[in-house]
């Protein structure tokens, strides 16, 4: 009997701690869904917005805290909003925390910026909170090293800073820095391409800036150029000399190449007037050896006697000697 007892006051003890537990499993569902805290703080904060709408959102994977805050903040600024257009906002993938940071500050700096912009702005992958920012607070933006050539042919290097303030209008669809660098870098090569000397540049810094800026680089950007300002400006090789030295050592390289090329082909008919001057000679020779045929010829049919060949012979011996005595130097030499 007395363990019939204990095993029921053991059933009881059990029931007990398994009906605690779904209770409060229960209970923290009911709230998830349910957030009734939320709910209350968004009535005494002058929201209107219903417990069962709360839980809708929990249904659609909204985190009502996250858009009721918002709307909190954005109601305790002044401005217009429902919480239809930040659950939609939040939805479609925005940071409505950034666009209403965003918006209270365009508001508190007399900003012209709609929530529909704003919007925009974030879906668009900026920073609206951060372009609100710096149209308040410009930003300054270091240039690399730009190098440039004067016409005297000079290597200047310059570095700038470029003051910018964000256009809000401009901030969809605009293009970034990198494009006002790029510009900008464009603007200076061309001031001191301009320039007719690097002496004239470095007097005159000024005169980079208020080249540059008449030039409308922030258009179709999502800044406003507000100053360009030379921070520096090196001395760098002298690259015209460079090029002159360059194309000197080209020309000379090309003269040296046709002097080889005429010197090859004096080369090339001295070789060919030599092969001539040997066959004229072979042909010389070839005619000489018929001498003696002829005068063989001669005396077989009379036409040539003894005396007469002696003759030619006396007459061959004093030309020789005529020629020898006309060059004594080639005498000496033999």
């Amino acid at each position: 009997m007395k363990q019939l007892i204990l095993l029921q006051e053991s059933i009881f003890q059990n029931s007990f701690v398994i009906l605690l537990v779904f209770g409060i499993v229960a209970v923290f569902i009911f709230l998830y869904f349910f957030p009734i805290g939320l709910w209350i703080t968004a009535v005494f904060s002058g929201v209107k917005v219903s417990l069962f709408r709360l839980v809708f959102m929990r249904i659609r994977r909204v985190p009502p805290q996250t858009i009721v805050l918002a709307l909190i903040t954005a109601n305790k600024s002044g401005l217009n909003l429902t919480i239809d257009d930040l659950e939609t906002h939040f939805l479609a993938g925005g940071n409505i925390q950034s666009v209403i940071k965003a918006l209270i500050s365009a508001d508190k700096a007399g900003i012209a910026l709609t929530f529909k912009q704003a919007t925009a702005i974030d879906l668009a992958g900026r920073d609206v909170f951060e372009g609100v920012q710096v149209s308040v607070n410009p930003r300054v933006i270091n240039t690399p090293n730009v190098s440039a050539v004067a016409k005297n042919g000079i290597q200047l290097i310059v570095k700038a800073r470029v003051t910018v303030k964000a256009n809000i209008a401009q901030l969809v669809g605009g293009a970034g820095e990198e494009t006002i660098l790029a510009r900008v870098g464009e603007g200076i090569v061309t001031s001191i391409g301009s320039s007719a000397s690097h002496q004239e540049v470095l007097e005159n810094p000024d005169k980079i800036s208020k080249l540059v800026l008449s030039k409308g680089l922030d258009a179709g950007t999502a800044f406003e150029i507000l100053s360009i300002d030379i921070a520096d400006i090196d001395v760098g090789e002298n690259i015209g000399a460079k090029l002159q030295i360059d194309k000197a050592a080209a020309d000379l390289k090309v003269a040296e190449a046709r002097a080889e090329e005429r010197r090859a082909m004096a080369v090339a008919l001295e070789q060919e007037m030599k092969a001539k001057a040997q066959e004229a000679r072979a042909k010389v020779i070839e005619a000489e050896a018929e001498i003696p045929r002829a005068i063989a010829e001669a005396f077989a049919k009379g036409n040539l006697g003894i005396m007469d060949y002696y003759k030619m012979q006396n007459m061959m011996s004093d030309t020789k000697m005529r020629e020898s005595i006309a060059q004594p130097d080639n005498n000496k030499a033999e």
